[in-house]
């Protein structure tokens, strides 16, 4: 989920590029339709962190009740002081900062994917 459509429109040529089946929206609440409507399980959610309506975290905790086992990578325009800081991201949680290189996304999905799940220090926790 991202609502800049240039940058939307990259990173999902990025991720297809390299394999990845991508889900597009650029809302919290169209991403939520795309996820009902489409019966695939969803392995990673890949969303801008603070975004108008409903923000990154809030999408994947709704998300995250219908699909256990998903990950989650967060990315952002914003330091890390700043999203910690309004409570946005807990520590440990996957945070790619923009502007990022398709080497840089690709590298860190697949970082996050790999990682067991006994291995992930996120935890979501209701806002």
């Amino acid at each position: 989920m991202e609502d800049s459509g240039p940058l939307r429109k990259l990173t999902q040529s990025f991720l297809e590029s390299h394999g990845f089946q991508v889900l597009v929206a650029q809302n919290g609440e169209e991403a939520l339709q795309i996820e009902a409507r489409d019966a695939r399980k969803i392995h990673l959610l890949v969303t801008d962190v603070v975004m108008p309506g409903m923000n990154g975290r809030v999408l994947a905790e709704r998300l995250l009740l219908k699909q256990l086992s998903m990950k989650v990578l967060y990315i952002s325009g914003y330091t890390d002081t700043f999203t910690a800081v309004h409570g946005v991201l807990a520590p440990g949680m996957s945070l790619l900062n923009k502007p990022f290189t398709e080497d840089e996304l690709i590298q860190k999905v697949r970082e996050v994917l790999d990682r067991r799940d006994s291995e992930t220090a996120e935890e979501i926790v209701p806002l």
